[in-house]
């Protein structure tokens, strides 16, 4: 087998179990915030500032293992943290203070493989071809997602909420992810000349970052939280709702990818920050506008379409990469995109939290909408004529 194919097999096997620890993490998580800590959605909103603590502080983290480290090794590093913090999890009697602990660590882990998964992908693709590589890795990460939803659903379904056997799965996947990472050999850029790069000419860059900041927390925390705590929505379903959404995303990440290459990435952001409004005026209205259940069938027909074109993200990294001085300013870069996004992600729930128990949740989603708006002029500021940097990376 040639080595270049080993290196991108590799590759995809680790997304893939990657992918299989976050898809059982996502799908039981707010369960388990209500059904085993009982927290309110204050509590939550406020949880969401440790959680996104490690993503604000991935500029540093980064800018300092990359002197130390490739990134391959960063990724083993990431899927350490996050086996021993959903082991932590798996422990249910935790207060809320261990709680915090764990969800650190775990989080930690998860901000730094999505530092370095991009770069890592773009390692392998080669010229032209970044956004079909980057939907490649995307449709991996869902097949990963499809697995673990599915044993979350079955488990659910013959032996009840069991949190512990969940949580045990995603360590286990996380583990066995970080393996195949170490076992990655691909050549990586140039270091970095400093640990921290901020230049004018990212600017855009920087906002778009911004914005991904609030979609994030539409889909991750207030989607789900709408779903779990107004409508009750048992476990067992949200797990097939990230499985029917991950069985799209096989098929459709890979295409979203090369469509990305086609129309380019002004089209794509800014029409995924009109798809965001009207996600946000749906999970907004849904009730009022139709009768039970139908209002619920809406609401999941949204959160589905809503994951599936989570995965227009990669734009971000495929415009980076056209924009970047060198092959070294992109894995520090996008550390900083990630810093800025949850410097946002660490505040807006707070505020959202509060919004929702003191005006109602229809408020949250009303002003989510809002920056919706001002997202897509925003987007609209990106060059359409951008020519991609020579490329460094391997073959792919």
């Amino acid at each position: 087998m040639p080595s270049s194919i080993k290196q991108l097999l590799l590759a995809l096997f680790a997304t893939l179990f990657f992918g299989l620890c976050g898809g059982v993490i996502a799908s039981t998580f707010n369960n388990y915030l209500v059904e085993i800590q009982n927290l309110e959605a204050n509590i939550r909103g406020w949880l969401e500032f440790p959680r996104e603590l490690p993503g604000f502080l991935m500029l540093f983290v980064t800018g300092f293992l990359l002197f130390y480290i490739r990134e391959t090794k960063m990724a083993a590093l990431a899927m350490l943290f996050s086996a021993v913090g959903a082991a932590g999890f798996s422990l249910l009697t935790l207060d809320v203070k261990l709680l915090v602990v764990f969800l650190l660590i775990w989080s930690l882990g998860d901000h730094m493989i999505f530092t370095v998964e991009g770069p890592i992908g773009l390692q392998l693709a080669r010229e032209g071809h970044e956004g079909k590589r980057l939907g490649q890795f995307g449709g991996a990460r869902n097949l990963g997602t499809i697995i673990g939803v599915t044993l979350v659903f079955l488990i659910s379904k013959f032996n009840g909420q069991a949190y512990d056997i969940f949580f045990g799965i995603a360590a286990l996947s996380a583990l066995i992810a970080g393996v195949l990472y170490l076992k990655l050999e691909i050549q990586r850029p140039a270091k970095p000349v400093s640990a921290i790069i901020v230049k004018k000419k990212y600017t855009v860059f920087y906002a778009i970052s911004a914005l991904f900041g609030i979609r994030k927390q539409i889909f991750l925390v207030f989607g789900g939280w709408l779903l779990v705590k107004v409508h009750g929505v048992p476990v067992s379903t949200i797990a097939l709702l990230y499985f029917i959404a991950s069985c799209l995303g096989v098929v459709f990440r890979p295409l979203l990818g090369e469509i990305i290459d086609w129309l380019g990435e002004r089209f794509i952001l800014s029409l995924d920050e009109v798809i965001l409004l009207l996600v946000c005026l749906t999970y907004a209205f849904a009730s009022d506008l139709l009768p039970k259940p139908f209002d619920l069938y809406l609401l999941y027909t949204t959160y589905v379409l809503d994951s599936v074109l989570f995965a227009l993200r990669v734009a971000r990294t495929t415009y980076l990469k056209k924009i970047a001085d060198s092959s070294s300013d992109i894995t520090p870069t996008i550390a900083m995109g990630i810093s800025i996004d949850h410097a946002v992600a660490m505040s807006l729930p707070i505020l959202s939290g509060y919004v929702w128990d003191t005006c109602g949740y229809r408020w949250v989603f009303l002003i989510a909408a809002a920056i919706a708006v001002a997202g897509f002029f925003v987007c609209l500021k990106i060059d359409t004529a951008l020519k991609p940097l020579h490329s460094t990376f391997g073959p792919g």
